[in-house]
């Protein structure tokens, strides 16, 4: 049994979680005693319809701002959500090469066949239960929390309804980089008022994903995300979006994650193969005010284990169509 089981073991003996089914890192289905992302076939559900676009105006913002946040003047917050999504701009879809990002041009590789069988997962999981804005995170940095969040993205994206993806790590962006786009204008200029909502989210070009970066940088991120506008907006989002999944610090380097955590649906905890240690884990899902984890990923496996998942099928299939 892998460090990763026995600190989900651990983590729910202290927090008395539920465990759920699933992903067990090599992307085998680990049993009752995972409570990993993942199911072995790809059926995808969940998908969005009748959205109601009329969601609430977020209301003007008439309060003060906590110590080191300055406001650079003051405007409403209105925004117009019925036609939202048609006033975005559109950018092209240029990932650097860096990212490893999954190709949605080759649906066959291994990496998207991975993160196709993440979203059925939590497809299933948002057909049972209200579920459209989580929060994916990590216990410490470069366990590959934002490479998850982002791919996750493009595979619900590959599906027919709108999805976002938010950089909500206001310490250390790094999603624009990852897209080769502007940091700015996005969820902080939003929240300061200094831009409209629409010229803060942007469309990739070819695809249902919507991506908003983290803007501006601010003296003090957590007192920001404090703002009574930052729970409003993300309910609005999640009448707009079919998923909103937000890229954010580290649980235990900031507090912002946990904050987050609090106004979504669910968390998923991002943990690396022979990096991240079972007392990390713990901390980490302890840490948290909510006992919302909707399950962890394993990042990190080796390529010749998850290859050989699929050799044998993709092989066969090849030479039926031979015959």
């Amino acid at each position: 049994m892998s460090r990763v089981h026995d600190a989900l073991r651990r983590a729910e003996q202290l927090l008395e979680a539920p465990v759920e089914d699933g992903f067990d890192g090599d992307g085998l289905n680990g049993g009752d005693d995972a409570n990993f992302l993942s199911v072995p076939e790809d059926m995808d559900s969940g998908a969005l319809s009748g959205v109601d676009y009329g969601a609430p105006d977020v209301p003007a913002y008439g309060g003060a701002y906590g110590p080191g946040v300055v406001r650079s003047e003051s405007k409403g917050m209105q925004v117009d959500w019925r036609n939202f999504l048609s006033r975005c701009r559109v950018i092209p879809f240029h990932p650097a090469p860096e990212a490893h990002l999954i190709d949605i041009e080759r649906p066959h590789e291994i990496p998207g066949e991975e993160f196709r069988s993440l979203r059925t997962r939590l497809n299933h999981m948002q057909s049972q239960q209200d579920l459209h804005a989580i929060v994916v995170t990590s216990a410490s940095p470069a366990e590959g929390k934002t490479f998850t969040a982002i791919n996750l993205a493009l595979a619900q994206a590959q599906l027919e309804s709108p999805v976002l993806i938010a950089d909500l790590d206001l310490r250390r962006p790094v999603v624009h980089n990852m897209f080769q786009c502007e940091k700015s204008p996005g969820f902080s200029d939003f929240l300061l008022a200094d831009r409209p909502l629409e010229e803060c989210v942007r469309r990739i070009e070819g695809t249902n994903l919507y991506f908003m970066p983290a803007g501006t940088q601010v003296k003090n991120p957590l007192e920001l995300l404090n703002m009574r506008q930052v729970k409003y907006t993300i309910d609005a989002f999640r009448k707009v979006f079919n998923w909103v999944i937000l890229d954010t610090p580290p649980l235990l380097f900031s507090a912002d994650a946990n904050l987050l955590a609090t106004l979504t649906d669910g968390t998923i905890i991002v943990v690396r193969i022979g990096s991240t240690t079972y007392d990390n884990v713990i901390r980490a899902m302890q840490t948290l005010c909510e006992n919302n984890v909707l399950g962890i990923v394993a990042n990190g496996a080796r390529a010749g284990e998850l290859y050989s998942k699929y050799t044998y099928y993709y092989t066969k299939a090849d030479a039926d169509v031979e015959d």
